[in-house]
């Protein structure tokens, strides 16, 4: 599990539970989750014989905050749903799931922190970093206001809730 929180908890068996921000505002819910499983929720890796997700750090706040590099054959797949850099290390993702808070500009955190990228721009970058499929998730009031007034990314797609995403094996 990457994430997750209340009614976001796959039902089978779990072997690691990992997020990306260990001070994230569902980490509480998180950590009850994952103990009622006997697991701590941690920024951390896994590998199996198909299968291995690496952290990898993202501009965000104004403490480690971390997405994922999951592998599989010769399948890349990004988990990085806030950031406020687009993280240089997705470049050629088969699949990014990706940040989508604001729509049209930057969400800046008090301080000059960090904060939250726009779908507009995360859009110009994916191409430019040659990602072959973008998913927005960490859908954002602006973003929601813009997808209701019926305006789309110039690329990526909005994920929902529940949706399955698959790659063919290469």
């Amino acid at each position: 599990m990457i994430d997750g929180g209340p009614r976001a908890e796959p039902k089978r068996k779990l072997i690691a539970w990992l997020v990306t921000d260990d001070r994230g505002e569902l980490i509480r819910e998180i950590r009850k989750l994952a103990r009622a499983r006997g697991l701590e929720p941690i920024v951390g890796g896994f590998s199996s014989e198909t299968l291995s997700i690496e952290p990898k750090e993202v501009v965000h706040t104004s403490h480690p905050t971390f997405g994922y590099l999951i592998r599989s054959g010769d399948n890349k797949v990004v988990w990085a749903p806030e950031f406020f850099s687009f993280p240089a290390w997705a470049k050629g993702a088969d699949l990014m799931f990706a940040e989508a808070s604001g729509w049209n500009r930057p969400i800046y955190f008090r301080g000059g922190v960090g904060g939250h990228a726009c779908v507009e721009q995360i859009s110009k970058e994916a191409r430019k970093y040659k990602i072959k499929r973008l998913i927005f998730a960490h859908i954002g009031r602006p973003s929601i206001r813009a997808l209701d007034a019926g305006r789309q990314p110039a690329f990526g797609e909005f994920g929902s809730d529940g949706a399955v995403y698959r790659l063919e094996n290469r």
